[in-house]
C-alpha cells in the first residue's frame, strides 16, 4: 500500500479503515513482537493492548501525539519505539511500563522529560535525539541501570552535574548540540567508554587521560585549538587525531605559518628557537 492512501486512510477513524493499516494483525505473534512503523496511524491501536505477554513495541514513523491509558497493560514490554512521531510530551502511560530497558523517543517535539520516567529503574538505553531539548532533563540522572544515552541533535549547551550518578553509564552521545566547553562532568566519569561531542561549539579540549575506561572520543567539527589528550590505546576522530604523541600547538602553529608561505609561493621561514623556559623536557 503506497504512503499517500496509507495517510488518507488514517484520517477515517471507522474500524474497517482502521484495520486496514494494521494489517492482518488479529493475535498475539509468536514472537512476542508488534512492528506498525510506517503505517500512517494517528491513534493506537487498543486491541493490541491485550497483547499482555507483548515484550517489544514498535510505533515509529507515524502520526502519533499521543498514547491510551490503557497500555498500562502492557508489563512485560521491554522494548518500545516510539521515534519519528509528533508527540510534544512524553505520554504519562509510558512511566508506568516498569520492565523497558530500551526507549526510543527521538525525532520527535519534546521539551522536556517528566519527573514519573524516573519509575523506569530497568532502562538502559535512552534515545532522546533530535527533539527541542535545550538542557538535559535532571531526571536521567535517576536512571541508576542507565548504559547508553543518545542525546544528539538537540539544543544543550550544558549538561547536570548529577550525570555523574549514573555509574553504569558507558557511552554518550552529545553531537549535534550547542555546546561551547567540553561538558565538565564527564571529567569526573572515568567509568565511560564512549563520548561523542561531535559537531559543536567546543574550543578547547581538557585532558582526557584519566578516563580509565575510555576507548573513543569523536569530537569532530568543533572550532577545537587542540585534540584531547587521551590515553594510549584510545581512538579518536577528529583533527590532528592522528598525530603521536600529544600534537604540541607551538609545533602546529609552525607547521601551520610554514604551509601558508608554502601555498603563497614563498619558501617557509626557518623556525624560530623557542626560549629556554618554552623548550619540552
Amino acid at each position: 500500500m503506497g504512503n499517500t492512501l496509507r495517510a488518507l486512510i488514517a484520517f477515517v477513524p471507522a474500524d474497517g479503515c482502521q484495520n486496514y493499516l494494521l494489517g492482518d494483525l488479529r493475535e498475539m505473534p509468536l514472537d512476542k513482537m508488534v512492528d506498525l512503523s510506517s503505517r500512517q496511524l494517528r491513534r493506537f491501536p487498543l486491541h493490541v493492548c491485550s497483547f499482555r505477554e507483548l515484550v517489544k513495541l514498535y510505533l515509529s514513523d507515524n502520526k502519533l501525539n499521543s498514547l491510551p491509558p490503557e497500555l498500562e497493560q502492557l508489563q512485560n514490554l521491554q522494548i518500545l519505539a516510539l521515534d519519528f512521531n509528533n508527540f510534544r510530551a512524553l505520554p504519562p502511560v509510558v512511566c508506568t511500563l516498569k520492565q523497558l530497558c530500551i526507549l526510543y523517543l527521538g525525532n520527535n517535539k519534546l521539551r522536556d522529560l517528566p519527573l514519573e520516567l524516573s519509575l523506569l529503574q530497568n532502562l538502559k538505553t535512552l534515545w532522546i535525539e533530535n527533539n527541542y531539548l535545550t538542557q538535559l532533563p535532571e531526571v536521567i540522572c535517576e536512571l541508576s541501570l542507565l548504559k547508553t544515552l543518545h542525546a544528539g541533535s538537540n539544543a544543550l549547551r550544558l549538561l547536570p552535574g548529577q550525570l555523574r550518578s549514573l555509574q553504569e553509564l558507558r557511552t554518550i552521545w552529545l553531537s549535534g548540540n550547542l555546546l561551547s566547553d567540553f561538558p565538565a562532568v564527564l571529567l569526573h566519569m572515568p567509568f565511560l567508554e564512549v563520548i561523542d561531542v561531535d559537531r559543536n561549539n567546543i574550543s578547547y579540549f581538557p585532558s582526557l587521560v584519566h578516563l580509565s575506561g575510555l576507548k573513543l572520543v569523536i569530537y569532530d567539527h568543533n572550532p577545537c585549538r587542540n585534540a584531547p589528550k587521551v590515553a594510549k590505546g584510545v581512538r579518536r576522530v577528529g583533527r590532528w587525531s592522528e598525530e603521536t604523541p600529544e600534537p604540541d600547538p607551538r609545533k602546529a602553529r609552525r607547521l601551520r605559518m610554514a604551509k601558508e608561505e608554502a601555498d603563497q609561493g614563498q619558501p617557509p621561514a626557518p623556525p624560530a628557537s623557542l626560549p629556554a623556559s618554552d623548550k619540552l623536557d
